[in-house]
């Protein structure tokens, strides 16, 4: 089936050229690719949500935070079998999270 079939022509709209065919690595976008997509956002009347804020974390907890590697290790096997099944999740860093961000 072709597009011209479908009701489309051909050359109506260029094909995406994704990272791996122009052959350079995905990365995130620029500064300047970002601020023309929340310009072109704002244009639409898009109001983007501003960015999440950062909280410190809670003075006590001075510990030293332990390797991702061995918190991975306290998951059950079968649990991190269903996460990537799942998800394709991936356990990366180790972060502390406010008390107050938890629920009671």
């Amino acid at each position: 089936m072709t597009a011209d079939s479908v009701g489309g022509s051909a050359d109506s709209a260029p094909a995406p050229v994704s990272a791996a065919a122009s052959g350079e690595e995905s990365s995130w976008p620029d500064a300047a690719a970002e601020s023309a997509f929340l310009a072109e956002a704002r244009s639409r009347g898009e109001v983007p949500a501003p960015p999440p804020k950062v909280e410190a974390a809670e003075e006590s907890d001075a510990t030293p935070l332990p390797p991702v590697e061995q918190l991975v290790a306290r998951v059950p096997a079968e649990v991190r079998e269903l996460l990537d099944d799942l998800f394709r999740a991936r356990f990366v860093r180790t972060t502390r999270i406010p008390r107050r961000a938890l629920k009671d």
